[in-house]
């Protein structure tokens, strides 16, 4: 792993965020986390290295709070774009403004804070930057068509930004992992879905931090992900049908 000094990663309550922190911290890594629930899991690090923001992403003051207790921190080496949510079921089906929410924690909030972070200096010099995207970036998601949006949205600014970016010192990645095993997509998974078939969170930590280490700037983790990515590029409608099969005809309800 890089020699990275202070991280900071969103969404860190459980799941990829969670073990995110947790890998970091088995390196002696400062972390400062963000979530809106307290931390309830516990690291042997923890109480000289985790600093915990408890707040919600979706407040459109959260950008300026976050900036207020960086700026008296050390530099960030390192930032995970993590926290994301969704709404799944019937699009006539689901609230407007669970769709707002979607948009702006997962496509808005890290746009405003990446751009907020490099305006006020706060990252270190050979810093990286990671957006976690979806593998929804390659296809169509019917049954979650605003997480879907999102997520693409996402992953065309990091796209967009890289080369500016990379002129003031900071690497950016892409991510775009399928199916992971947390509670978030056992919550809108279709009924009946086997869980033993996604990455486990842990898992795809490690492999995101080692792609940064690296300064890689996409990453597909696992031949799941690698053969969705090539099936989406030369099949695109087939793709779409699968996903439809997969997750929008065996949908029971909308979530969010």
């Amino acid at each position: 792993m890089k020699n990275w000094k202070h991280a900071l990663v969103t969404g860190t309550g459980q799941g990829i965020g969670k073990a995110l922190c947790q890998r970091l911290l088995d390196h002696d890594v400062k972390v400062t986390s963000i979530d809106r629930d307290p931390i309830i899991w516990t690291h042997s690090n923890q109480d000289k290295l985790l600093n915990h923001i408890e707040l919600d992403l979706i407040n459109s003051n959260s950008v300026n709070e976050i900036i207020s207790e960086l700026s008296s921190r050390k530099k960030l080496d390192l930032v995970i774009h993590n926290a994301g949510i969704s709404a799944t079921g019937k699009f006539e089906e689901i609230d407007p403004t669970a769709y707002e929410n979607v948009l702006k924690l997962n496509t808005l909030f890290p746009m405003q804070l990446s751009a907020s972070l490099m305006q006020n200096g706060l990252f270190a010099k050979n810093a990286n930057l990671a957006f976690v995207s979806s593998l929804s970036h390659t296809t169509g998601y019917p049954g979650a068509s605003v997480y879907g949006a999102s997520k693409d949205a996402i992953a065309i600014y990091a796209k967009s930004v890289r080369k500016p970016f990379a002129a003031q010192g900071v690497s950016v990645l892409s991510v775009f992992p399928g199916p992971v095993r947390t509670d978030h997509a056992q919550r809108h998974a279709p009924k009946g879905a086997d869980a033993s078939k996604r990455m486990p969170p842990e898992e795809l930590a490690s492999r995101i931090l080692k792609a940064a280490s690296a300064n890689k700037k996409v990453l597909y983790p696992g031949a799941a992900a690698q053969s969705a990515r090539i099936l989406g590029k030369i099949a695109p409608n087939l793709m779409t049908n699968m996903m439809r099969k997969i997750i929008y005809d065996k949908l029971d309800r909308p979530v969010w």
